[in-house]
């Protein structure tokens, strides 16, 4: 039996690249609409926002370009 995560890896497959962007569009829709409604997430420095982009950006950058 697969797992949930194993699932959704097969069903990820079957997106293309318009696919792909529509949902990090989305993302950032949901993320504005958050700032939008939480103002105090927008009161941060600016320096936390660099910190979340680098740490988020790290983990696929090196599974991208790490050799197999």
């Amino acid at each position: 039996m697969m797992d949930f995560f194993g699932w959704m890896d097969s069903r990820m497959k079957m997106l293309g690249w318009k696919d792909m962007a529509l949902v990090k569009i989305s993302v950032m829709g949901f993320t504005l609409m958050i700032a939008k409604l939480y103002a105090p997430v927008l009161r941060l420095r600016w320096y936390w926002y660099a910190l979340i982009f680098v740490g988020a950006a790290i983990p696929p950058m090196l599974k991208i370009f790490r050799p197999r």
